[in-house]
């Protein structure tokens, strides 16, 4: 199953007006159904990433990964797990070199918590961030497709009474170039 496929499955819980819950991530990262160990090419399969994907993060440390008699990958719960959290970090935006950071930290234990917590308050800012970028970008093609005579989905915005309105306006008219 594909990590879109374990995303679907975890906000279908939810349905559609469901508030985010941590138990969502619960579900997500749950590894219950995955065998005990997997091959490079199931883990790849399951998680819809290549298998240079999986090589490259070993290589940099992000996973550790057991090896088998022939020197094959042997990949456990635990290292899917932590596989399922990189996908979601790296789809959110994080830089690799803040997951490098973070998994050196989460390896180095305990004490370093407080770091974590902040590399994450950090990282949750720059994704409401994004979402406030994407929201406004929805606006405006909804927006569009309003005047276009399509119609627009619940969460755009109606017209404004005083301005006559919506919160996105048509494209900003271009200043006529002077004459010269």
């Amino acid at each position: 199953m594909a990590t879109d496929d374990l995303m679907t499955r975890a906000l279908e819980t939810l349905g559609d007006d469901g508030p985010l819950s941590v138990e969502a991530i619960h579900r997500l990262t749950a590894v219950a159904d995955v065998p005990a160990s997997m091959t490079i090419a199931e883990v790849a399969d399951l998680l819809d990433i290549s298998p240079h994907t999986l090589r490259y993060y070993e290589r940099v440390g992000l996973v550790e990964v057991a090896r088998d008699t022939n020197g094959h990958r042997v990949y456990d719960a635990d290292a899917v797990r932590r596989l399922v959290f990189l996908t979601r970090m790296r789809l959110s935006g994080m830089p690799m070199r803040d997951l490098q950071d973070y998994i050196s930290l989460v390896d180095a234990g305990e004490h370093t918590v407080p770091e974590r917590l902040d590399m994450l308050l950090e990282h949750r800012d720059t994704i409401r961030r994004r979402i406030r970028e994407l929201t406004l970008s929805l606006t405006a093609v909804e927006y569009k497709i309003a005047t276009y005579g399509g119609s627009t989905g619940p969460d755009v915005p109606a017209l404004d009474a005083a301005t006559g309105r919506t919160a996105l306006p048509d494209e900003p008219r271009r200043p006529a170039l002077p004459a010269g």
